[in-house]
C-alpha cells in the first residue's frame, strides 16, 4: 500500500466536506486514496454484535450500493462496519475506513483481510498519527469524521443506546441525510432504527431508496434485479430439497426460530423437523445460531 501522508485542513486536497463540520481536525492521516469529491458516498455503520438479518441487510445494500457507482464509508468496526465494507469490495466499488487508531494498525484483527482489499480500492483516514493504538476516546470522535465524509448515513442495527447513537448525532448536527434499515419491533437490535425512522430519519427498504436520494437512477430498478437474482438462486436450491425439506426452509428466515416454532407452522413431528434442519444444515440452507434455534442462509 501507498506511504501514508499527512493532510492539512488548509491544503487544496482536504476533502470539502470534511473541512465544514464541527470540530474539522487539524489534518488527516492518509494511507492509499481519498473519496473522490465528484462521487457519492454513503457511510453504512451499525451494531457490533449484529444479528445475520444485520448481516445479510449490510452485504445487500453495500454490495448494490457500490456496483452503482457509490462509495462506502465507515470505521473499520467488527459487524456491520465491516461486513459492509467487505460487501462494497468485493462488488468492485470502493471503501474508506475511518480509523480511531494509526492508520498502520490493524484494528480488529479480524478485519485485517479488508486493509488487504482496501489497497488499491479506496483507503484508511485517521487524524492520529501512525503508531497511535486503538483507544475508546478516539473511536467516538472519529464518528464526525465518518458521517462528515458522507451525503448520506445509512444505520443497519442499532441499539437505543450505542455507539451508532453518537454518529447519528454527529450526522444531525452537520447537516447530513440519516437513513435505517427497520426491523422487528421486538427485536433489541432494531430499536434504534426503528425509533430513527420515528423521529423522522428515511425508512431504507431496499438500494434504491438510497440511489434515489442521492439523485442516481437505474434503467431497471437495482432492487429488481437483486430480486431476480435471488429468486433464481432459490429456485436452483428448492430443485436440490425434497418435499419435506422445502416444508421446513419455507418456515426459516434471517431471524432465528426455535425448533418449537418451526413445529407449530409446518405441522410435522419433532423428530421430522429435527432430520430436516439437520439435512438443510448439511446442504447450506440453513445454520442453528444457538441452540435449537435456526436461521436461513438463502
Amino acid at each position: 500500500m501507498a506511504e501514508t501522508r499527512y493532510i492539512t485542513r488548509f491544503e487544496e486536497e482536504f476533502p470539502d466536506k470534511l473541512r465544514f463540520i464541527p470540530g474539522c481536525p487539524a489534518g488527516i492521516y492518509v494511507k492509499g486514496e481519498l473519496p473522490d469529491p465528484e462521487k457519492k458516498s454513503v457511510a453504512i455503520v451499525g451494531a457490533r454484535e449484529c444479528s445475520e438479518y444485520g448481516r445479510k441487510m449490510a452485504e445487500y445494500f453495500a454490495s448494490h450500493l457500490a456496483a452503482a457507482g457509490v462509495q462506502i464509508i465507515s470505521g473499520m468496526a467488527r459487524g456491520i462496519d465491516g461486513i459492509a465494507q467487505k460487501a462494497a469490495l468485493e462488488a468492485g466499488g470502493s471503501s474508506f475506513g475511518i480509523l480511531g487508531s494509526g492508520v498502520d494498525i490493524v484494528y480488529p484483527e479480524q478485519n485485517r483481510k479488508i486493509y488487504e482489499m482496501i489497497e488499491g480500492h479506496g483507503g484508511l483516514i485517521s487524524e492520529h498519527p501512525e503508531g497511535t493504538p486503538p483507544r475508546g476516546r478516539n473511536f467516538a470522535s472519529r464518528n464526525r469524521i465518518i458521517s462528515g465524509m458522507c451525503d448520506i448515513l445509512l444505520v443497519i442495527e442499532a441499539r437505543l443506546r450505542s455507539g451508532t447513537s453518537i454518529t447519528v448525532n454527529d450526522a444531525l448536527e452537520q447537516g447530513r441525510e440519516i437513513y435505517a434499515v427497520p426491523g422487528r419491533l421486538t427485536d433489541g437490535l432494531s430499536a434504534g432504527c426503528n425509533r430513527l425512522i420515528l423521529e423522522g430519519a428515511g425508512s431504507a427498504l431496499h438500494p434504491d431508496d438510497i440511489l434515489k436520494a442521492l439523485g442516481l437512477l437505474c434503467e431497471e430498478p437495482l432492487s429488481a434485479r437483486a430480486f431476480k437474482a435471488e429468486d433464481g438462486q432459490r429456485k436452483t436450491r428448492y430443485f436440490k430439497l425434497t418435499q419435506k425439506e422445502k416444508l421446513v426452509f419455507c418456515c426459516l428466515d434471517l431471524y432465528p426460530r426455535s425448533v418449537d416454532e418451526i413445529v407449530h407452522t409446518c405441522r410435522l413431528s419433532v423428530s421430522d423437523v429435527l432430520e430436516q434442519l439437520m439435512s438443510l444444515c448439511l446442504k447450506g440452507a440453513a445454520r442453528e445460531c444457538a441452540r435449537s434455534n435456526y436461521i436461513r442462509l438463502v
